[in-house]
This record gives C-alpha cells, structure tokens and sequence, in this order.
C-alpha cells in the first residue's frame, strides 16, 4: 500500500511532499516507511515496524489523518492486491 500526498507550493516555495509505503519484511512483520520534505530534496526518512498488517496499517491511516489536517492532499493512493 502506498500513500502520496504534497502541499501545493507556496510563493517561492517548492511543494511539501509526505509518502507513506507499507512493505511486508522478512521478519513476518510490516513495515511502515514515511519519507517527507521539499520535492526536489532528499527529505526525510522513518521506519517503523509492526508485528501485523493490521496494526501497520491503522498506524498508516492515523498518519494520513493527521497530515490531511495540516493540508496535505492525497495525489496517488495504492493498495495491495
């Protein structure tokens, strides 16, 4: 599942981009990569683990929550199949 969002850009500014990206690891659990910034910069990254798609998932869906109200908008979703 892969999240893509940004904040149109502002005057002189470039746009704020977050990703969120969940990923099955080798370890039986899931992992949760955010990397977010500037676009057109190297931006930062943060993983977390989960024991389960499940938990991984809500904590991916509280993290969009939270960043829509700061005024992200959703550019590209996609799920797994």
């Amino acid at each position: 599942m892969r999240i893509y969002m940004q904040i149109p850009p502002g005057p002189g500014a470039p746009p704020k981009f977050y990703h969120l990206h969940l990923q099955e690891d080798m370890l039986d659990g899931w992992t949760l990569v955010r990397e977010w910034g500037f676009q057109g910069s190297g931006g930062r990254m943060l993983k977390d683990h989960y024991v389960d798609r499940e938990s991984a998932e809500k904590a991916m869906l509280s993290i969009r929550d939270a960043q829509l109200k700061k005024g992200y908008q959703v550019v590209f979703m996609q799920a797994q199949s």
